[in-house]
């Protein structure tokens, strides 16, 4: 009698700009599993934050905020979408703004630990690939597959250029904007930016999504026989 193959969680960790949601979003649809970006749970926290005035300190009111959050994350087929109060607001998600204060709120302990709970809750059925910072070391340290998805500042900062449509004049300001978060969130106290001690490390320095896409789906297939 033949079983249905497992539904394995993947863990896709890294910084800013490396390529990991690309990854995540591509490897969900060629598995046929659901994608769940947790960033985006903390930029709906930073965007909901910023509308009511709060402070990106403030963990009592935040933690209260996050309490009272209506946000879903609904796949479809181009993408995830994120909903705040039945209000599509992925575009608004993507803003340096929102990037920046979601990375601030992240830093917090009660933000971590209400979207921390959230997220074990959408991936514990397994089929499902997460990304995020500390997916592997924290929201799911017992995941099937890891990776830690990372490249060099300065190409994370020539796509982020490419994305928003800035100047190459900007692209020294653009580099040093990561490489400041990219100290915050490995600094930071709780659940730093690491790569867990079993993940796969992939830089995508000069590779394409395709090739960096078809190294992957490799492991996890071999993952998904043992």
């Amino acid at each position: 009698m033949s079983t249905a193959p497992r539904r394995l969680i993947v863990a896709i960790d890294g910084p800013a700009g490396a390529g990991k949601s690309t990854l995540a979003r591509a490897l969900a649809r060629a598995l046929g599993y659901t994608y769940v970006d947790s960033g985006a749970m903390y930029r709906v926290v930073g965007l909901a934050a910023r509308a009511r005035g709060l402070a990106a300190t403030d963990a009592e009111a935040l933690a209260a905020l996050i309490d009272g959050l209506d946000f879903a994350l609904r796949p479809e087929p181009a993408g995830q979408r994120v909903f705040l109060s039945g209000r599509d607001v992925t575009e608004e998600l993507r803003t340096p703004a929102v990037g920046e204060w979601a990375s601030r709120v992240a830093a917090l302990p009660a933000v971590r630990t209400r979207l921390v709970e959230r997220q074990r809750r959408l991936g514990e059925a397994g089929g499902v690939v997460m990304d995020g910072r500390d997916i592997g070391t924290v929201v799911f340290p017992e995941a099937d597959c890891k990776f830690f998805v990372t490249a060099s500042a300065a190409e994370r900062a020539r796509r982020r250029a490419r994305e928003i449509g800035a100047p190459e004049a900007e692209l020294g300001a653009i580099q040093r904007d990561i490489e400041a978060r990219d100290r915050r969130d490995s600094e930071r106290a709780l659940a730093p930016l690491r790569a867990a001690a079993d993940a796969v490390t992939i830089d995508t320095t000069g590779s394409t999504a395709e090739e960096v896409l078809e190294q992957v789906l490799a492991r996890v297939a071999e993952r998904a026989k043992a």
